[in-house]
C-alpha cells in the first residue's frame, strides 16, 4: 500500500511539475527575464531627463523608460546553451518542488483517513486549492512574489513568516472545514488572520529596479499558475488514492 501511494505521489506531482514548467515558460518567465534586464541595467525606468523637460512639464518629470545598454558595454548576451541549462533546471527543480508538495498532499489525506474523511476526485481538487491558500496565496498577501532585484527583509525573518503563515493557514482551514462547531470554525478564522495580523517583515522603504507594473503583473501570474497547477495535482492526487484504496 505505501509503495502504491508513494508511487501515486510521485504520478500526481511530476506531471503538476511539468504542467506548473510549461505555464511557467508561458506566462512567467518573460517577466522574470524583463527583470533582470532592469536589475543589470540593460532597461531602466524613470530616468530623469531634464534638459528634455518642458515648460508645461512639473520639475522632476520623468522620461520614458529608455534603453541603457549603450552605457555598459562589458555585459555579453546569454548563448544559447546557457539558456537551454537554466530552462532544464527550471523544469527539474518545479517537478521535485511539486513531487514533495504531492507526498505532503498524501500524508494528510492519510491523516484525514484517519478520521473518517473519504478522499476522491473532487474532494483532492479542494485540498488542491486548500494547498494553494495554504502555501502561495496566504503567504503572497505579506510576501508577494518577487521579480530580481527587489531589495527585502532579511531573509530569516521572511522565513520564518512565511513558515507559520503556512502553518496557520493550513491549521486554520482545516478546523473551519472539519471543526463540526461554530467555536472551532471561529478558532480557525482567527488561526488564519493571526499571521497577517502580526505582519511580514518588511523594510522601511521600498526599493525595485523595475517598474511597480511589472511586479504587479509578475505576482499575478506566478499566482495564477499556482492557483492551476494546485487545483490540478489534488484531483489526480485525490484520483489516486481512491483507486488506491479500492484496489
Amino acid at each position: 500500500m505505501f509503495q502504491k501511494l508513494m508511487t501515486g505521489a510521485l504520478i500526481a506531482g511530476g506531471a503538476a511539475g511539468v504542467l506548473a514548467a510549461f505555464l511557467h515558460f508561458a506566462f512567467v518567465q518573460n517577466y522574470i527575464l524583463l527583470g533582470e534586464r532592469y536589475e543589470f541595467g540593460d532597461v531602466v525606468h524613470f530616468q530623469t531627463t531634464p534638459a528634455e523637460t518642458h515648460a508645461h512639464e512639473a520639475p522632476g518629470a520623468t522620461a520614458p523608460v529608455a534603453e541603457a545598454g549603450a552605457h555598459d558595454h562589458s555585459r555579453t548576451a546569454p548563448s544559447a546553451e546557457s539558456d537551454l541549462s537554466r530552462d532544464a533546471l527550471t523544469v527539474a527543480f518545479t517537478v521535485v518542488l511539486y513531487a514533495a508538495y504531492a507526498m505532503l498532499l498524501f500524508a494528510a489525506f492519510g491523516l484525514a483517513s484517519q478520521f473518517g474523511v473519504t478522499i476522491g476526485t473532487t474532494q483532492g481538487a479542494l485540498w488542491g486549492l486548500a494547498g494553494f491558500a495554504a502555501f502561495q496565496l496566504a503567504p503572497a498577501m505579506g510576501l508577494p512574489p518577487e521579480l530580481p532585484g527587489t531589495v527585502a527583509a532579511d531573509l530569516s525573518a521572511r522565513q520564518v513568516w512565511w513558515w507559520g503563515t503556512v502553518f496557520a493557514t493550513g491549521l486554520g482551514i482545516a478546523m473551519i472545514a472539519y471543526g463540526q462547531s461554530l467555536v472551532l470554525a471561529l478558532v480557525g478564522a482567527a488561526v488564519l488572520a493571526a499571521p497577517h495580523v502580526i505582519g511580514a517583515p518588511h523594510l522601511d522603504e521600498y526599493f525595485s529596479y523595475a517598474p511597480a507594473e511589472v511586479g504587479a503583473a509578475f505576482s499575478a501570474r506566478v499566482l495564477g499558475v499556482g492557483l492551476l497547477v494546485w487545483v490540478f495535482m489534488g484531483a489526480v492526487a485525490g484520483r489516486h488514492w481512491s483507486r488506491s484504496l479500492a484496489s
